[in-house]
């Protein structure tokens, strides 16, 4: 894994710095790591070496918001998620990301105009649906898009725990797209070992993540979340 000067500049900020927008957004670490993972070593092993980082950063989400793991709540979503992830990370390997792009665009206008309508409880059912459709995307293209978030805010729950949720989602899709990649030869021995090195990055950038979110006031968390879903939309139609 040869990286040029430039190369290693950006990813010394952009690794931390989506690390810490993941523990505190509860999502969007892709956002940043994936684009910066792909101009750096190659779209396809860019995508599946950020999946590698963010499974790993996500067990460090896990463990320090244990306490606030809708496990029951989130199950559906979670299982979605792992479905479409191993067959959007299979289908990577195969098909030209254009055609997954014209596909997210109606999904994303289909889903913001559900998004504000008053049909709670379809919502729920809607979620799993968009959850299916956000591995799918994720395993294709290395991020889900703005269809994980409102998935999981179909879900209602209260902040920290939507953070949480979103963090055992994270952990399985990433972790699912990884060993697909793993056993197409996409991730050898010196991927795994940066994660290693990394692992004290991950848990600092968590804790300073997690305080963040805890600062906010729901007003700014609320914020915090749309501008993800922004960005999410702004890079998929770049």
């Amino acid at each position: 894994m040869e990286i040029d000067t430039i190369s290693i500049i950006i990813l010394t900020l952009a690794i931390p710095a989506s690390f810490v927008l993941s523990a505190s957004a509860g999502l969007g670490g892709s956002l940043i790591l994936v684009p910066a993972m792909m101009m750096a070593i190659g779209t396809k092993e860019g995508i599946a070496v950020a999946a590698l980082l963010l499974a790993c950063n996500n067990v460090a989400k896990v463990a320090v918001y244990r306490k606030n793991l809708p496990w029951r709540a989130s199950g559906s979503v979670i299982v979605a998620v792992f479905l479409g992830s191993a067959l959007g990370a299979t289908l990577m390997l195969q098909l030209p990301e254009l055609w997954v792009r014209y596909a997210v665009a109606l999904m994303i206008l289909a889903t913001l105009l559900w998004e504000f309508s008053s049909h709670h409880r379809a919502k729920k059912a809607w979620g799993v649906g968009l959850a299916f459709f956000s591995g799918g995307t994720s395993g294709i293209s290395g991020t889900s898009g703005p269809l994980k978030g409102v998935a999981l805010r179909s879900l209602q729950l209260e902040r920290f725990y939507l953070v949480g949720a979103a963090s055992l989602v994270s952990l399985v899709g990433d972790m699912t797209k990884a060993f697909v990649f793993s056993q197409a030869g996409l991730l050898q021995t010196e991927h795994l070992m940066l994660a290693g090195i990394l692992i004290p990055v991950m848990a600092g950038c968590t804790f300073l993540g997690r305080t963040i979110n805890r600062e906010l006031g729901e007003r700014w968390y609320s914020v915090l979340f749309w501008s993800v879903m922004g960005g999410y939309i702004v890079r998929l139609v770049a």
